[in-house]
């Protein structure tokens, strides 16, 4: 199997995609540059926090050098966001080839996916967005990149390939990794987790998924798409445990309709080899006993953050399972070194790894004091629909005290969804009572994701519905349901005293 330097670094299949990727990302024969005398900015880790980071400050004028011991662009890039919208958008495609005949398309019988292919064109958009992220372009950016295993020696230096940097300051964003759970026989038989279901060529006949969180419903909803037959196991009940309730319940549906079969509440899983590479799981979901046979088992719990092998002793930070610890300015125990991105976040998407590297470039170099905590973060699981969400969710916003008002408009009332046969969904949004000041919100739809940006930026600006309705929305498109809020929020405005107000007025004006 093809491997470059690190032990750790396996690509498969190695072909002319895969090549180009680790050429940009970790290249063969790379040269570590001789280490200045010191640098304003030491970085280990070369995911989304850590390429932020460097640039940034290399950008106003920082001496940086950043170390990346597997492949530049983390998870996001190798792993993670790049490659599974890829695989999803690819599984739309499918779906909608599917449902054509709903629009008067007729499809010839004998149309077939080609799964081989659809996995190529991943690797080869891969490789196309691999130089943003590549050793080339950082060290074109003044930043000394290091390719190999960073490890703190004292409170102010690191070492890698056998040298060592001196620094003022330091910037942890080693990131996160897949982490086997607790079930019984999982290290008898061979899984995939998401970094290396990727590396698939043949699509599964028969595949278990072990997880009904976000990285389990897009995976899980993709093969069943792709024509694989599909068993999602999770130990709580439904899916999306941590979603809006009428949400998890939309998009169950949708993934039933594409043959997706859920045991949850699952007790008693336990696996073991059934011979021929094959896996048998055995569950009880609903007091109902399952006993299945299949070949290919993707786990999609459990993150681990990558603290071990780092010298965080040495240096002086504090730790736990659960990763590095921060104050709200992301400074470590050790106030010359800071952290951000998955190793010490709850909120493991890239772009809040972003934001997190922004904070912690004004905290290091300019004695800021932004704290993580004034962010407001949305998210989005990729599935169809979509579900996105930024703020509070209802029960959490009773759990602090905080009395809301709520707002919900179905998708089947959107002139928009109607013709685009897309009516699954609803937009809700959680206001303080009685104001139209934005805590929270839920979005399910096709582009979910897309659509709650507006609420954030609200939110973050501090707008509230009011001005949402005072925004002209171009006439059809999905975002006018979010106008359409604003103007369910101004109608609790006119009250009874108020209209009456009214109607004596108009009266006397006739």
């Amino acid at each position: 199997m093809p491997k470059a330097d690190s032990d750790q670094l396996i690509v498969e299949p190695w072909d002319l995609h895969n090549q180009q990727l680790v050429s940009h990302v970790h290249p063969p024969g790379w040269k570590n540059p001789r280490p200045a005398s010191r640098y304003n900015l030491v970085v280990i880790g070369a995911g989304t926090a850590g390429l932020v980071c460097a640039a940034g400050a290399a950008g106003l004028g920082a001496k940086v050098a950043l170390i990346e011991r597997h492949l530049m662009g983390g998870d996001c890039l190798n792993a993670g966001c790049v490659p599974s919208k890829a695989v999803i958008r690819a599984a739309r495609a499918a779906a909608a080839v599917r449902d054509a005949g709903e629009f008067g398309v007729r499809v010839p019988e004998g149309v077939t996916m080609d799964f081989g292919e659809a996995m190529a064109r991943m690797r080869r958009l891969r490789a196309s967005i691999a130089p943003h992220d590549s050793v080339k372009r950082f060290s074109d950016l003044g930043i000394d990149v290091f390719i190999g295993e960073g490890r703190f020696v004292d409170a102010h230096s690191v070492e890698v390939a056998g040298e060592r940097l001196a620094f003022k300051k330091a910037v942890i964003a080693a990131g996160a990794r897949a982490a086997a759970p607790l079930i019984q026989g999982l290290d008898t038989v061979s899984y995939l987790t998401n970094e290396t279901v990727f590396s698939l060529t043949e699509l599964p006949r028969r595949i278990a998924v072990i997880g009904a969180g976000p990285i389990g419903c897009e995976l899980t909803q993709s093969f069943a798409r792709f024509g694989s037959e599909v068993l999602l196991v999770e130990t709580l009940h439904g899916i999306l445990p941590k979603e809006d309730g009428d949400a998890s319940a939309i998009l169950l549906e949708s993934m039933q309709k594409d043959g997706v079969k859920l045991l949850c509440c699952g007790k008693e899983l336990k696996l073991s080899n059934a011979g021929g590479g094959n896996i048998r799981l055995t569950v009880e979901s609903h007091g109902k006993g399952y006993d299945e046979v299949v070949d290919q088992l993707l786990v999609a719990v459990g993150r681990a953050p990558n603290v071990e092998h780092l010298g965080l002793e040495e240096a002086g930070v504090a730790y736990t399972r659960k990763g590095v610890q921060v104050n709200d300015r992301l400074q470590t125990t050790n106030p010359d070194i800071y952290a951000a991105g998955d190793i010490c976040s709850p909120y493991q998407f890239t772009h809040a790894a972003d934001f997190m590297a922004r904070i912690v470039i004004r905290n290091t170099l300019f004695f800021g004091r932004s704290g993580v905590g004034a962010l407001i973060i949305p998210w989005c699981t990729y599935t169809e629909p979509e579900i996105a969400h930024v703020g509070l969710y209802e029960n959490q916003a009773l759990d602090q005290g905080i009395d809301i008002d709520t707002f919900t408009r179905e998708l089947r009332e959107v002139d928009r969804s109607i013709l685009e046969g897309h009516t699954n969904g609803f937009v809700r949004v959680h206001v303080r009572k009685g104001t139209d000041k934005i805590v929270g919100a839920t979005i399910v739809a096709t582009n979910a994701g897309d659509l709650i940006s507006e609420i954030t930026l609200a939110m973050t600006h501090n707008l509230g519905l009011a001005q949402i309705a005072d925004t002209i929305h171009p006439y059809p498109t999905q975002a006018e349901v979010i106008r359409q809020i604003g103007d369910a929020y101004n109608r609790t405005r006119l009250t009874p005293f108020a209209k009456s107000l009214f109607s004596r007025l108009m009266a006397w004006r006739r």
